[in-house]
């Protein structure tokens, strides 16, 4: 035998071809035969040796199917006689393995002896059969796996049916299917404790290794059941309804319930049976799902049941494992989804196993582990994976006195571990995999815990990167079907192609969509119960770190499906999470998340608890703060947790921002509570930086968040950034949640000055600065918001919000947009928009960012703003006056700015806006510099506007007819100040008027200023304007002005003012508020006069320059007739100023040339051209044509004369008013009575001149009456002793006051005129003899003002308030001397002599020359006797012309009593009068004598008798000397007029005899003379002799002897012409008197005086004539 044997393996290996193989096959039952007998000897050696050839044969593959019967015969021989077990064993696996020669009950009998030595007394034979019986099944299987392989192609498949086709013919399945069928069916007949069809001879078989065979193949070989409907017949009519049979034990039994209860006792489960079940139940659902749907529906509800708390703990494990495996397979889930929840009566499959997983989880914690004895005294000796459980409830042990924490969930007081019990998204299972035990095992502590937590990690894995992956395809697909529709407009049919796979897309994910949704919809409310209670119960971070992912990422997804409810809520959980527990946050409890909190749902049946966070949770405390609450109280504290919390919200809210939507809203009014817990500030840029805290105590941070918070900063930072790549409508999700916290942190920012959260505000402005690039969208609703913040009573509050406000308009204005700003006028007006807005907020310190802001804005992009300018300016311009020091400085600063850099770069347009904003700084009272550099600017832009005048009209004309042309499109009327002006013209306007304005401030500096500004301004640049706009410029600038400072001065305070201010003092000429506006008035009407001069070339063509120069006048009047000195000598001066105007040149010579000053002169030639331009103005009403009608032959136009004329006369009427009623005397007199000064009236006096040069021609009587009493007014008022120092000379000065030499002058110019002017003026002389006779007058009696008391200066006090009167003798003396000088011109003029001068002048003279030595001065007689010569030389010639007219009548007596009061005065001469003195005061009195004696005497018959009596009766007082008693004898000495009395004497003597008597007049006048004179000579004579004889022996007084000696002498003349004269001449009664004469010489012999002696002797000698004998009486008759 054995021979034979290595024969044939000889014949084996030396086998050559296929030829060799197949003839061997062909009679392969020969070959193995002997083998076959050799088997039968059952002697083991030999045995061996055959069923190792047999295998040889085998594996060669020799063995035909009839050997291969044979063989199996044989073994089944063995087989019953126990010999070599093992061999056959490895024999049928040969016999199997190696060929398919085996079928139908061959191979059935091969498998039932491999079953048969399965249950064998030897354990490796059972052992070894049962592996076999595995492989031996799976061959089988793998055969009809290949045959369907080979039939693949040739073949169709049968359609697969589902459903229950009764067919029970296997006749239609090829071979190797056949033998799988039958085996398959028979192993269910097996576990089923049947009778097997096939596997004929079966004597024992258990359930245990039955499922596993099952569960194998059904495992294995999947596409067989699916493939071949007679297996899927199978697997619904066999293999479920006995898995559903075996399970019910498991089903019914309840955990610790009594057995007594119920009728019949309920069968245990059994462990190796429950956990195959479950294995083939996994299988099934896993690979047949699509074919057993129902079925399915059962086995998950079955696993669902089997998680009860009263079912045993290991059943539980093992379900828990089982639905593990079915967790990681999403697609699989969604099928249940599908199939279950989506069905409308079908249970909620899907719902129910995350329902169960959470309520799972849930009894872990509620309900200690009973029932598994060995959990509490075992320490877990099996194989499980998990460590060894610690002791319930500590969960921590001590080494070596630290604490070490295990991974667990705690949760009131229950404490689970945590176990690895398999990787991420596998499901590894224990318990599932012990087929080897037969007892339950002991499940060690946690481990259910542990898979089902990893069973909710997966379920959330799998689902969310199922359908995440699944969007992500629709999308593209969606993206790239839209893009190629767009870009292949190719023909209709590809289009509709197009457009049909588009709609069926479409249905696709509306399809899927559903389904996404309802999975999400399903599980939400399970998962998140679970994983909060997880969470909070977690102390492991690995494990909190999953969980909150989970969380994170069913948000993201609830997000990404539009399922708000379900995300708010995921999120809402996270955000408690990163709270402290039982934190306040209203957000958190309000929203639709709280309707989650705290109450149980019922979900098919089943009540899954949501349980809120537990307070006491064994965390490590990581910071400590203030919790932000309108009243915080006490602290919180935040513990790792919250902080891991945070970092997933973080995480959330940077990764998914686009999902969010509204829930934004959650997660940072979360992440402002923590960010305030942990006390981060904002700073620049809005990133949040740890900062103290800056009430309560402050917060307390552990080194470890410490080293974290610079982290959560910055994530905090990105998360803000990355909003720039969310989408348009997250974005405005975000901004609405930031704005609405931030309305929060408002309301609670309200009423107390406390730190309120910054958050919101910092990060507004992180997003908006992040998203420039699209900063259109969101700028209202982020720039509203920020407003409202500014507006916050809380200055923390309101400093963020601007300073966030301010930081977005600067870099929205330096972002670099697309298109760029300068070609977005829109977009750079929007940005600009929120700082004018901030305008109307009233706290100073917003106004000072927003201002800030405007002055970084205009240093980095003043070039560029364009069309933003107004809404700049306009800030600057909206600082109100109580804004405070530095807000108005700072403003102003950009003003400044603006002015300096910025005037050429923006449009014209706004320049008027700069000139309304400059101007209104002026107005600013808080700042005095600050107005005065604001005037300072006008002028620099009064300036710039006349430098770029050209470029400047220019594009204000463009934009003028731009908006006409928009105006009258609308139908409405352009509406802008000045209309019509042009609108260059305007802006000038408008600087005038803000100049203007600020000419009437309340400061006196600022009016002072501006009125400079205003009038330079118009005089240097006023030439720019056209013509017709100087009426504006008139009526509406200056007119308007000079209302209102007339109206100021007139109602100013008369209040004494302290001090300016500070230390400042004040001038006692500015002390009163009334003072400082006479300064104004006084410029303002001086700078309107100027203009009037200067431009009057210009105003004159105006049409109503007559009424406007009325209305100057009336300005001058009234500032004339203020009660002001300094406004009322103004006033004049300016009047002065109008009157020296010239008319326009009307000769050829007109000048060629403008003078260089300011004052444009007309110039015919060319066009007038403003100094600094360069362009030639030409007007079409140009002055310049104007004045071209003169040059011409013809006159000019009498209307303008005539003009002229009114003009004048008006200027005239106003010059009476102001005199008349400035020098009206008061009625009453106290100290504030006001009285005109010297300058003023100095000044009124003086413009007449210039004025009457006008007027002359219609100058009349009345007018003369009119300016006579001003004169003489004039001249009357006194001045205040204060300023006589200053008016008056030392009074010894015979000086002429400045009025008095005006007054002199203006009559001197009028005099002139008469004498030059035509015959009927002639008529004035005697009134201006008049009216210097009357200031004559002053020299004696000095002029009275009204009742005023005036003092002679001697007298005067310098420093009280009292009037002096004027030295008024040097005037009336220089008066005399012009009426002097006047009567020579003028003495025969027919007026003059009507008017009766002469006699006037007598009259006025009388009074000084009678007065004498009494007159105040006494050069005032000496003048007045010498004029009196003067005037008598040339008016007695014309009196004696005139006698017969009788015009002179009443002059003789006034000259009479003149001569008679002048020599013979009263007044007695001073006593310190010097003889030398004396003597020249005695030739006058001789020079008036000798004018009698020349120019009266020798005319006596022209000249009334009385007049030639008077004065022969004065020549007769004169010529004797008369002698008082009282004087000395030195005195008489002197005071004798010798030279007087003799020529007095001589006179008379003179006259006494004249040779001729030509008339009786004559004669009359000597024999009048004659005996006055004897009689004379008579008196004197005796009155000698008398004293003679009293003195006795005492010398006579000198002057008495000088007289006796004169009349001796003078007797003896007399007798010599007596004797001369023709006796017929000689009148009988004069020989008569002096022949009497004789004795009274004879007794004057006795005198004593040798010189009266001689004298005596020269008398007597003539007498000798005399003595002849007396003739007899008829010859004296005859004689």
């Amino acid at each position: 035998m054995v021979g034979f044997q290595r024969v044939l393996q000889n014949e084996m290996k030396t086998l050559g071809g296929s030829l060799r193989v197949t003839a061997l096959k062909d009679n392969s039952s020969e070959v193995v035969q002997p083998f076959l007998m050799g088997c039968g000897t059952k002697e083991p050696k030999i045995t061996q040796l055959c069923l190792a050839a047999i295998q040889r044969l085998m594996s060669h593959e020799v063995v035909s199917e009839t050997a291969a019967g044979n063989i199996i015969n044989m073994l089944w021989q063995l087989m019953e006689n126990s010999l070599e077990e093992l061999k056959l064993l490895q024999t049928v696996l040969v016999l199997l393995t190696t060929n398919t020669v085996v079928h139908d009950e061959a191979l059935s009998k091969a498998i039932v002896l491999c079953f048969r030595l399965h249950f064998t007394k030897d354990n490796i034979t059972n052992n070894t059969a049962a592996a076999t019986v595995r492989q031996v099944v799976t061959v089988v299987f793998e055969r009809m796996v290949a045959e369907d392989e080979r039939h693949r192609d040739i073949i169709e498949q049968p359609v697969l049916v589902q459903g229950n086709s009764n067919r029970r013919s296997v006749s239609t399945l090829k071979p190797c299917a056949k033998d799988a069928y039958m085996l398959f069916q028979d192993l269910c007949q097996l576990v089923n404790a049947d009778a097997p069809y096939w596997l004929v001879g079966m004597t024992e078989m258990t359930r245990t290794f039955g499922l596993e065979l099952l569960e194998s193949v059904l495992n294995d070989f999947p596409q067989v059941f699916l493939q071949h409907q007679e297996f899927s017949f199978l697997l619904k009519e066999r293999v479920c309804p006995l898995v559903i049979k075996l399970f019910s034990p498991n089903i019914k039994f309840r955990q610790g319930s009594s057995t007594s209860s119920s009728p019949a006792p309920v069968e245990k489960p059994y462990f190796p049976i429950c956990m195959r079940l479950l294995r083939v139940v996994s299988v099934l659902i896993k690979q047949f799902y699509s074919l057993l749907v129902t079925e399915c529906e059962i086995f998950l509800s079955l696993l669902v049941k089997f998680l009860d708390a009263d079912k045993p703990q290991w059943l539980r494990a093992v379900a828990v494992e089982s639905i593990h495996r079915l967790c990681v397979q999403p697609q699989l889930l969604r099928s249940f989804c599908q199939s279950y929840d989506m069905k409308q009566h079908s249970t909620k499959v899907f719902r129910d196993i995350v329902n169960a997983l959470g309520s799972f989880i849930q009894s872990l914690f509620l309900v200690p582990p009973t029932g598994n004895p060995a959990t509490t005294n075992q320490a877990g000796n099996n194989n499980s994976a998990g460590p060894v459980s610690a002791p319930a409830n500590s969960g921590m042990l001590g080494i070596g006195g630290g604490v070490t924490l295990l991974p667990a969930f705690e949760y009131r007081g229950t404490w689970i571990p945590i176990l690895t019990v398999t990787v991420q998204g596998s499901a590894k299972a224990t318990y599932l995999e012990m087929l080897d035990k037969v007892e339950p095992p002991t499940i060690p502590e946690g481990y259910a815990m542990s898979v089902a937590f990893h069973c909710l990690l997966d379920l959330v894995r799998g689902i969310t990167t199922m359908i995440e992956g699944e969007l992500g395809e629709v999308e593209t697909e969606c993206l790239t079907t839209t893009t190629e529709a767009v870009s292949s407009p190719t023909q209709s049919s590809s289009e509709q192609q197009e457009f049909q796979s588009t709609s069926d897309q479409m249905d696709k994910e509306i399809v899927s969509r559903a389904v996404w949704e309802e999975m999400v919809n399903a599980c939400w409310c399970g998962l998140l119960a679970a994983l909060s209670l997880l969470l909070d119960a977690s102390t492991d971070e690995a494990a909190t770190e999953n969980i909150l992912k989970a969380e994170l990422t069913m948000a993201a997804l609830c997000g990404r499906l539009g399922l708000v409810t379900s995300r708010d809520a995921f999120i809402t959980a996270m955000c408690k999470g990163s709270l402290p527990p039982h934190y306040a946050l209203t957000v958190l409890n309000t929203t639709t998340a709280a309707t989650l909190s705290n109450k149980s749902y019922s979900i098919q049946g089943q009540n899954v608890m949501m349980i809120s966070p537990s307070s006491e949770s064994h965390q490590q405390v990581v910071a400590v703060g203030q919790p932000l609450a309108v009243q915080p109280q006490g602290t919180v504290m935040l513990t790792s947790k919250n902080i891991q919390c945070m970092r997933t919200l973080l995480n959330l809210a940077h990764c998914h921002g686009a999902v969010l939507g509204t829930s934004w809203q959650l997660v940072l009014a979360t992440l402002q509570h923590l960010v305030w817990i942990l006390g981060l500030k904002p700073s620049s840029g809005g990133a949040l930086k740890p900062g103290r805290a800056v009430e309560g105590p402050s917060t307390v941070l552990t080194t470890a968040v410490m080293t974290d918070l610079p982290v959560i900063s910055n994530i905090l930072s990105r998360l803000f950034e990355s909003s720039q790549y969310l989408d348009d409508v997250s974005l405005h999700h975000l901004i609405n949640a930031l704005c609405s916290l931030s309305l929060e942190a408002m309301d609670m920012a309200y009423g107390n000055n406390k730190e309120p959260s910054l958050f919101a505000v910092a990060k507004l402005l992180e997003t908006g600065l992040v998203n420039m690039h699209r900063i259109e969208i969101l700028w209202r609703p982020l720039t509203g918001h920020l407003l409202e913040v500014c507006q916050h009573p809380n200055s923390r509050m309101r400093e963020w919000g601007a300073e966030a406000l301010t930081s977005l308009i600067k870099a929205g204005l330096t972002f670099n947009h697309d298109p760029p700003l300068s070609q977005n006028q829109r977009l750079q007006l929007l940005l600009l928009n929120p700082l004018k807005e901030m305008s109307s907020i009233n706290h100073p310190d917003i106004r000072l960012k927003q201002l800030e802001c405007v002055l970084q804005i205009l240093q980095s992009q003043g070039d560029s703003l364009g069309p933003g300018w107004p809404l700049v300016l306009g800030v600057m311009g909206a600082i109100r006056n109580d804004q405070g020091e530095s807000l108005i400085r700072t403003a102003f600063q950009c003003l400044q700015l603006v002015v300096t850099d910025f005037l050429p770069t923006m449009p014209c347009t706004c320049l008027q806006i700069v000139v309304d904003v400059a101007g209104s700084f002026g107005l600013h009272n808080q700042e005095l510099n600050i107005s005065l550099t604001s005037i300072g600017l006008l002028w620099n832009i009064s300036d710039y506007f006349f430098q770029r005048g050209e470029t400047i009209e220019k594009e204000l004309n463009k934009e003028e007819a731009a908006q006409q042309k928009q105006a009258e499109e609308k139908g409405v009327v352009l509406n802008r100040p000045f209309h019509p002006a042009p609108p260059f013209d305007c802006l000038w306007l408008c600087l005038y008027a803000k100049l203007g304005e600020l000419c009437v401030d309340p400061r006196p500096a600022v009016r002072k200023s501006a009125g400079q500004t205003l009038f330079s301004t118009i005089g240097a640049h006023g030439t720019l304007l056209q013509h017709s706009t100087w009426h504006t410029v008139i009526w509406k600038v200056l007119f308007h002005l000079l209302d209102r400072v007339r109206e100021s001065s007139t109602t100013a305070d008369k209040e004494k003012i302290e001090s300016g201010g500070g230390n400042i003092l004040i001038h006692h000429s500015r002390d009163t508020a009334e003072k400082q506006w006479a300064e104004t008035w006084v410029l303002t009407l001086a700078g309107v006069a100027r203009i009037f001069n200067t431009r009057r070339y210009l105003l004159q063509p105006l049409g109503d320059f007559s009424r406007a120069w009325d209305v100057l006048l009336d300005h001058i009047q009234s500032a004339a007739l203020s009660k002001n000195n300094e406004v009322s000598l103004a006033a004049l001066k300016s009047f002065q100023e109008i009157l020296q105007i010239v008319s326009p040149v009307r000769d050829s010579d007109k000048p060629e040339t403008p003078p260089a000053v300011n004052v444009p002169v007309p110039v015919l030639i060319g066009s007038i051209s403003g100094p600094g331009l360069n362009r030639p103005f030409v007007r079409t009403d140009s002055i310049g044509e104007r004045l071209g009608r003169y040059s011409s032959s013809e006159p000019p136009i009498v209307t303008d004369e005539l003009e002229d004329l009114n003009l004048w006369w008006a200027a005239w009427n106003t010059w009476y008013r102001i005199g008349s009623e400035s020098t009206k005397p008061p009625v009453t007199f106290d100290k504030l009575t006001f009285i005109p000064s010297q300058p003023f009236l100095t000044a009124l006096i003086q413009i007449f001149p210039a004025l009457y040069q006008h007027i002359k021609t219609g100058f009349n009587m009345d007018d003369l009456q009119k300016l006579g009493v001003i004169l003489h007014s004039a001249v009357s008022v006194p001045i205040s002793s204060d300023a006589s120092p200053f008016i008056l000379p030392s009074y010894t000065e015979a000086v002429l006051t400045s009025l008095q030499e005006a007054v002199l002058t203006a009559l001197d110019v009028l005099q002139k005129a008469i004498c030059i002017g035509p015959e009927n003026m002639q008529i004035m002389y005697p009134a201006i003899f008049d009216q210097l006779l009357a200031f004559v007058e002053f020299s004696c009696k000095p002029p009275q003002y009204g009742q005023l008391e005036t003092k002679h200066i001697a007298n005067a006090k310098y420093n009280q308030a009292e009037w002096v009167a004027l030295n008024y003798v040097p005037f009336a003396e220089r008066s005399l001397e012009v009426v002097v000088d006047l009567y020579q011109k003028t003495a025969c003029h027919k007026a003059v002599v009507n008017e009766k001068v002469l006699q006037n002048i007598i009259k006025t003279l009388r009074v000084p020359l009678s007065l004498k030595y009494s007159c105040p001065s006494e050069s005032t007689w000496k003048l007045a006797v010498s004029s009196l010569l003067k005037v008598l030389s040339i008016g007695l010639p014309v009196a004696r012309q005139h006698a017969s007219s009788g015009k002179f009548d009443s002059m003789w007596p006034e000259l009479a009593n003149t001569f008679e009061d002048f020599l013979f005065t009263k007044s007695i001469p001073p006593d310190n009068l010097s003889i030398q003195e004396f003597q020249r005061n005695e030739s006058i009195d001789v020079e008036v004598v000798q004018l009698i004696s020349t120019e009266i005497l020798p005319y006596a018959n022209f000249i009334p008798k009385e007049f030639v009596g008077q004065i022969m009766t004065m020549l007769n007082k004169g010529s004797i000397h008369s002698q008082s008693s009282s004087f000395t004898e030195a005195e008489i000495d002197i005071r004798l007029r010798e030279e007087f009395s003799k020529m007095c004497f001589e006179t008379l003597l003179q006259f006494s005899f004249s040779n001729k008597v030509t008339t009786p007049q004559e004669g009359y006048i000597s024999r009048m003379a004659l005996s006055v004179l004897l009689k004379r000579s008579q008196d004197v004579l005796h009155r000698y002799i008398e004293d003679e004889r009293l003195s006795g022996k005492c010398p006579l007084p000198r002057q008495q002897v000088t007289e006796i000696i004169f009349v001796l002498k003078a007797v003896s003349t007399l007798i010599d012409s007596l004797k001369k004269t023709q006796p017929e001449n000689v009148d009988g009664n004069t020989w008569a008197q002096v022949i009497a004469l004789y004795p009274t010489l004879v007794e004057c012999i006795t005198c004593s005086s040798s010189e009266v002696c001689s004298a005596l002797k020269e008398a007597l000698v003539p007498f000798k004539d005399f003595m002849q004998p007396p003739a007899s009486k008829v010859q004296n008759g005859e004689s």
